[in-house]
């Protein structure tokens, strides 16, 4: 099963998804945020990297990040890019993920590319007004990625805000489910984790199935 994520900036996106890990067995589910897979960008001096609009779909590596959804799909393993948002660039490291029944996807534009919506299964967007998205957004960028109030504001009324309205918002027409209030909506959160777990006992016979069948096999032949 792959459950995608989607939302605005600062919609509470992360935080549904933990708390559907939480739920869950997290053994038993890949988290694969969209943010992961932004373009590196260590070529371009410092000051041009900081202009780059980051909330226009082709700012994300999206054919490596549906190589890897696939790869995982196929019961591969993949190596996640670690990226820099104070940099702009990937890491030399990188986190690898092995196959999982569940596959979580997030991020604000993963309902904007078409070959991410064609691997999912639930697709959930995350509804928060605009105002409680920017303060989110302010506090984060502020604290975390070592950005200036003056430079946050900026980025916002310049490429954030305009590629909401263009890209992301839009895409909430392909949500199955649409979670208002984010990670506070405990019933939503709920009803989803009760499919994922439904789906993840359904995995845990099949293998169990295939354990008994193969313990079988091995019997008889061996008689």
């Amino acid at each position: 099963m792959i459950i995608g994520i989607c939302g605005g900036t600062g919609s509470g996106k992360t935080t549904v998804a933990n708390r559907i890990l939480e739920s869950v067995s997290k053994g038993e589910v890949v988290f694969l945020q969209q943010d992961s897979y932004y373009r590196n960008l260590d070529q371009l001096p410092l000051d041009i990297r900081n202009v780059v609009n980051f909330d226009h779909p082709g700012a994300i590596d999206n054919d490596l990040l549906v190589e890897h959804l696939r790869a995982l799909k196929a019961g591969g393993a993949v190596e996640i890019p670690l990226y820099d948002f104070k940099t702009h660039s990937r890491r030399a490291e990188t986190l690898h993920v092995e196959p999982q029944p569940i596959i979580i996807i997030e991020g604000i534009l993963i309902f904007a590319e078409q070959r991410l919506l064609d691997e999912m299964d639930i697709k959930v967007y995350v509804d928060t007004p605009d105002d409680i998205r920017f303060i989110r957004r302010l506090r984060r960028d502020v604290a975390e990625r070592g950005r200036t109030v003056d430079s946050v504001i900026d980025q916002y009324l310049s490429t954030v805000r305009p590629m909401h309205t263009q890209f992301v918002e839009p895409s909430k027409r392909c949500a199955d489910v649409i979670i208002p209030e984010g990670g506070h909506n405990l019933v939503s959160i709920s009803l989803i984790s009760g499919r994922i777990r439904e789906r993840l006992a359904d995995a845990r016979r099949t293998r169990a199935e295939g354990k008994a069948v193969g313990v079988g096999l091995r019997v008889e032949q061996g008689g």
